[in-house]
């Protein structure tokens, strides 16, 4: 009928049958919809992120949740009252990562500034390349980026976030890569020596991923071996960048890693610059996890000797909560590296005759073509919290972690892998029924078995999630993170109750 009518008016232009006066939204309804959606969020979600007494999970096996959730997509459209179901069904069964109780990622927590950041620039949907389309974003990206420099040491520098800490530490070996042949950019790869670069053992399995990407190739990364706390050992550094040397290989770069995914070990960042400048090799710090910690004039002294980098990962995602994603790549080199290792000088987008300066242009320094305003969570947040707050949050972070070492060594059945120096605690759960028993392999064997049981019952009961592994030869432990301001002492001692109270039986 609204076709008829709209035919009737005098006005009505008509193309391949389709009429194109006046808008075919309704607008009015969408904003109800909108504004409906908000009050759920804001009801289960946000309202919820600080009640223990919540779930932490709803678990459903995947065949289930299909069942309930009805993910067909139809002919025709569904009603409001129908869509706003399903939105309170896919926040009642997706994980709640800023309950208290979530332990099990690199990241948790909810930080109200972060998150107001994300509705506006989720609502102003930009794409950061240009001034002429970004020009907010971009000065911001720059103030954040200017700041976190500061932190590291450097005098002056260069940056950009990316999706990802995988992604800077691709960035990173690219650039390392460029500084040290640049006409890889044009020749490509066949006339190449054979690149290799350094990693601990322990580094992020990014690092493979990048050389696999980059067409370097994973068999020619060295792992250089770590000590028993996960930290590379330099003089096995030194020994393996000559055996390169000598076998005709040409050394390009050394990552290290500051915070370790599993253990949250810190490589000695002073002595690894030591051959790093006497090989001249770039220096690239995968500080995604343990960045944050310069923040904090206590903890700091971690990072000891990052200035001396040439590129930084970091993530204020991680343990600052300025949501994910929000991962900075940052750079030393101020002669505009990045841009030239990157621009493709697309004419279309980079016009270099506008009428305002095109250096506020910074879409020629990344991979992507469209890209996310991350900075801007994370500067919001800093300006609600000051530098103060955002430190408050580190010191209590490994206060707490600290506290929860202390009560492990108390507690029968709890055994500590080693002592940390960061968020991470590695500790095994020793059930009543394998205490007597000798240590040998069998011992190990039935102790692997322990924390995926525990496991799968936290995650049916919802009380709590809680990452395991088994880690270069040791069998399965539970790695405990703490990053959430939400979490406090009585989470650290449910967390040993409810691990004793699931595992009585075993």
């Amino acid at each position: 009928t609204s076709k008829q009518e709209m035919l009737q008016k005098k006005n009505a232009v008509l193309v391949d049958g389709v009429i194109l006066n006046g808008p075919i939204m309704n607008s009015k309804a969408g904003e109800k919809f909108v504004e409906e959606a908000c009050k759920i969020i804001m009801k289960e979600v946000i309202q919820k992120a600080d009640d223990v007494t919540e779930k932490v999970c709803e678990w459903q096996a995947p065949e289930t949740l299909k069942q309930i959730l009805d993910l067909e997509m139809r002919d025709t459209g569904e009603s409001h009252q129908k869509l706003l179901q399903l939105c309170q069904d896919v926040i009642k069964y997706s994980v709640k990562t800023s309950h208290p109780r979530f332990f099990n990622q690199l990241y948790a927590g909810i930080d109200y500034y972060s998150l107001v950041a994300r509705f506006i620039t989720e609502a102003l949907n930009p794409s950061v390349y240009t001034y002429e389309v970004s020009p907010v974003f971009l000065l911001v990206e720059e103030a954040v980026i200017k700041k976190m420099i500061e932190f590291i040491g450097w005098e002056e520098g260069d940056g950009i976030f990316n999706p990802g800490g995988s992604v800077s530490n691709m960035y990173a070996m690219n650039l390392a890569r460029y500084k040290f042949c640049p006409e890889i950019k044009e020749k490509g790869l066949s006339g190449l020596p054979r690149l290799v670069l350094f990693t601990s053992e322990e580094c992020h399995y990014s690092m493979k991923k990048a050389a696999s990407f980059l067409g370097i190739g994973t068999e020619n990364i060295y792992f250089i071996k770590t000590d028993d706390r996960g930290k590379m050992i330099p003089e096995e550094l030194e020994k393996q960048v000559q055996r390169a040397r000598k076998e005709g290989s040409a050394p390009f770069l050394v990552c290290a890693t500051a915070g370790t995914t599993v253990l949250g070990a810190f490589d000695p960042l002073d002595k690894i610059a030591d051959t790093c400048e006497k090989h001249g090799l770039w220096l690239h710090v995968d500080a995604s996890w343990g960045g944050s910690a310069l923040i904090s004039r206590k903890h700091c002294r971690l990072l000891h000797g990052i200035h001396r980098a040439d590129s930084v990962a970091w993530n204020p995602h991680k343990m600052l909560l300025a949501g994910v994603q929000c991962c900075a790549l940052l750079v030393k080199d101020n002669s505009g590296l990045l841009k030239k290792c990157y621009s493709a000088k697309a004419a279309y987008l980079f016009q270099q005759d506008k009428f305002y300066d095109v250096s506020y242009d910074t879409g020629d320094k990344s991979i992507q073509c469209s890209r996310r305003p991350d900075a801007f969570k994370f500067w919001l947040m800093w300006k609600a919290l000051g530098t103060t707050g955002l430190e408050e949050r580190v010191n209590r972070a490994l206060a707490l972690a600290r506290y929860l070492v202390e009560e492990i060594k108390k507690r029968e059945g709890f055994q500590l892998l080693l002592e940390p120096e960061y968020a991470n605690v590695c500790f095994w759960y020793i059930p009543p029924s394998l205490r007597k028993m000798e240590d040998g392999p069998e011992f190990w064997q039935k102790l692997h078995r322990v924390a995926p049981i525990i496991k799968e019952r936290m995650m049916k009961k919802g009380s709590m999630m809680l990452g395991y592994q088994p880690h270069q030869g040791k069998v399965n432990f539970f790695r405990q993170v703490v990053i959430s301001p939400h979490v406090s002492r009585e989470d650290m001692d449910f967390l040993l109750d409810e691990i004793e109270l699931l595992a009585k039986d075993l």
